[in-house]
């Protein structure tokens, strides 16, 4: 018994020299001795590639032209229609103004849903950034379903874009 007792006592201790006390520069641990300990990064919260931006990236459509409501079997369907400046706005979405951590649309606590219509515009250069949008034939939809437990809370619409803003009541 004493036989395995002195070497378990002798690994057990060395294992704690790794520890909190290898935290300090002349430490016991075994991995810091060549030195490789110099460039040890700071325990932080922040993810590895950084926060999102909560700012959509897309530009606002620059005019929103009408919005309506489409009845849905697990709600309403909100239809929302757009002219963009120049041809070749493509990737069009309604996003929320404040963005909610979990994805979901929700209205605010007066019970006014806030939204931009946004969409990735053109590569500059080309010759769909250069001709104008034709308000005739150039329309921009996008659409969004609102569940029945989101109608609920929901007393009003407001659709911004970067030249005006549409608002629709329930």
């Amino acid at each position: 018994m004493m036989k395995l007792t002195a070497p378990l006592l002798i690994v057990t201790m060395a294992a704690a020299g790794c520890g909190r006390l290898g935290d300090s520069a002349g430490s016991l641990n075994p991995l810091r001795w060549m030195g490789s300990g110099a460039g040890v990064r700071t325990a932080t919260l922040e993810p590895e590639g950084g926060y999102r931006s909560t700012t959509p990236a897309r530009p606002g459509i620059a005019q929103i032209t009408g919005a309506s409501w489409q009845p849905i079997s697990e709600g309403r369907l909100l239809v929302v229609t757009g002219i963009a400046p120049t041809k070749g706005y493509s990737g069009v979405a309604l996003v929320a103004e404040t963005p909610d951590p979990t994805g979901r649309l929700r209205p605010d606590a007066d019970g006014v849903l806030r939204l931009r219509m946004v969409a990735n515009p053109p590569q500059p250069g080309t010759t769909a950034a250069a001709t104008p949008a034709n308000p005739a034939v150039d329309t921009i939809t996008a659409a969004v379903a609102i569940p029945n437990v989101t109608l609920a809370r929901l007393r009003q619409v407001s659709i911004s874009g970067a030249g005006n803003t549409v608002t629709l009541n329930r």
